[in-house]
């Protein structure tokens, strides 16, 4: 089962290679993975995508505690989240097939964000399925490159994940 944590830590050089690290050294592969700061410039926020069992996420989590810049972790798998990700497609595009490319864009509500001569760059931002979707459409137009971000997520309605206030 995939697990997404939300691991708060300090804003300092070298969380993010802990982190990573501690996850490469117990054998656990991350499937995703953003970070970036939050509200609060000295704390960041890790969105990290884990496969494993109920065991495995609780053995990641005993092991992410034990680092000195963590701050807190939250599995939000069982909660109703949003989730995004971002992708740039670059796709090969003859001009007999660029309006066929822009159709596909339209139904996805990405966007074109470079053209040139031979090919488009496409940006769609979605769930994994929508990104997974518009990458298996333009296939036959001959993608020659895909970068994607880690997925990003956030638990809906009211309930947040931050530390507390006295804390900041």
């Amino acid at each position: 089962m995939r697990h997404t944590l939300a691991v708060l830590t300090e804003n300092t050089p070298g969380v993010l290679t802990r982190v990573a690290g501690l996850f490469a050294r117990r054998g656990f592969n991350i499937e995703s993975l953003a970070v970036g700061v939050t509200e609060h410039p000295h704390i960041s926020r890790m969105t990290v995508v884990v496969d494993g069992d109920d065991r495995v996420i609780e053995q990641v989590t005993k092991q992410l505690h034990k680092l000195i810049n963590v701050i807190k972790i939250t599995d939000i798998s069982e909660d109703q989240a949003i989730e995004r990700e971002l992708v740039l497609i670059k796709v090969s595009a003859e001009p007999a097939t660029r309006s066929e490319i822009s159709e596909i864009v339209n139904i996805f509500r990405a966007k074109i964000v470079d053209v040139a001569p031979k090919t488009l760059v496409i940006e769609a931002t979605g769930d994994e399925d929508k990104v997974e979707a518009i990458i298996q459409l333009l296939k036959p137009f001959g993608i020659r490159e895909v970068v994607r971000t880690g997925k990003v997520a956030m638990v809906r309605g009211s309930k947040v994940v931050k530390i507390a206030e006295e804390a900041v």
